[in-house]
């Protein structure tokens, strides 16, 4: 017995799988499967998070509906998926009412420290806010840099340790020691396979989204959005250093390093978002977990958001509108942290894990052939 309907439902399905293995070359989720006989709670979510949506076993299999076997491995591991980030969500409190508004609170975080941001500088100086402020030190003037980074390090920190409580509960469930996750190899084999996207291309040919042909799309704007992603946090973090070791203080020139990653990354974080929602619009209905959206177009939505602000705010920040903009920005970008813990962020840290969990046991099998 297991402990929801939908995880009967893919233990019912990796069962008939493991039973044809017709799909077993497409990715990693079907030699995952056919390493087990019988599957636990732990197994079937570990194996969820393996999934890369990638549509293609749906294709190609011959019990898809409208067979009476009903195989549709690709949604259902979608549902299995969703409901692993609540189960695992710390605390425990907060996976519900994140899975319900996700995008409705995901914006009120964002106006809220907004106008928390105008508010603070009203205080102090109504002028501040549509004045034209220019030179290092120009953004402080809205907000003190020792207030800004209490704001943005606890809201930062929060999610972390959230995180990393839903990681650790994860990697208990399916069954491995704590210490696994330091093995290098595995580390270093996931990493690889995470950053190349390595399962989500059908088998090599593409993904399937909105009908049966495979494309690219997809992975293209994983592609765009991880690394925009990681671009503007390199920017971030070279800005922090900039900050506390040499005394540089921000807005810098758009030749700096930290504007020349952060303008990178944020073309990345407007065309990847904008295409994966999209594909997500077009994409076939019998692929799609419906009733679970809400954290998913919100975590990417913000991510658009926060690059739009940032792009505008570098456009215009030597002008008297670089005060709101800068509220703006900074409200989006708290919006994003809080909810990272509780929304699509997490899939790709739950996939990295599943996929080091993967890395070790094919060594296991090829150390045993």
């Amino acid at each position: 017995m297991h402990g929801t309907s939908i995880l009967e439902e893919a233990d019912r399905l990796m069962t008939v799988c493991n039973s044809c293995r017709y799909c077993e070359g497409l990715c990693a989720v079907f030699p995952a499967m056919e390493m087990r006989r019988s599957f636990s709670d732990g197994d079937l979510n570990y194996l969820a998070n393996l999934c890369h949506s990638c549509g293609a076993c749906y294709t190609d299999c011959q019990f898809s509906p409208p067979h009476e076997f009903n195989v549709n491995v690709p949604k259902t591991l979608a549902v299995v998926r969703a409901e692993s980030y609540a189960a695992y969500a710390w605390p425990q409190a907060f996976s519900g009412v994140f899975a319900r508004n996700g995008l409705a609170i995901s914006i009120v975080a964002a106006f809220s420290v907004a106008v928390f941001i105008f508010g603070f500088a009203a205080v102090h100086d109504r002028q501040v806010l549509y004045g034209i402020h220019t030179g290092p030190g120009a953004f402080y003037k809205l907000m003190p840099h020792s207030a800004m980074a209490a704001l943005f390090g606890a809201a930062f920190l929060y999610a972390m340790v959230a995180l990393v409580m839903g990681v650790r509960a994860f990697w208990r469930d399916i069954g491995e020691p704590i210490g696994m996750l330091a093995d290098p190899a595995s580390l270093w084999q996931a990493m690889k396979d995470a950053g190349q996207l390595r399962y989500l291309d059908g088998g090599g040919v593409g993904c399937v989204n909105e009908d049966e042909r495979p494309s690219d799309r997809r992975k293209i704007y994983h592609h765009l959005t991880f690394y925009g992603f990681m671009l503007c946090f390199a920017a971030t973090s070279v800005a922090t250093l900039y900050h506390y070791l040499i005394a540089r203080e921000a807005p810098y020139a758009w030749w700096d390093l930290p504007v020349v990653l952060g303008t990178l990354g944020g073309i990345g974080l407007l065309i990847g978002p904008a295409g994966l929602l999209a594909e997500k619009w077009k994409r076939d209905p019998v692929l799609v977990d419906q009733a679970r959206t809400g954290m998913d177009v919100a975590f990417i939505a913000m991510l658009f958001t926060s690059s739009l602000t940032g792009i505008a705010l570098l456009l215009w920040r030597d002008t008297a509108a670089m005060g709101p903009l800068l509220a703006l920005h900074l409200g989006v970008v708290f919006g994003l942290f809080i909810t990272m813990p509780y929304g699509k962020f997490v899939h790709g840290i739950y996939r990295y894990v599943a996929l080091v969990r993967y890395a070790k046991e094919r060594r296991q099998v090829g150390h045993t052939v």
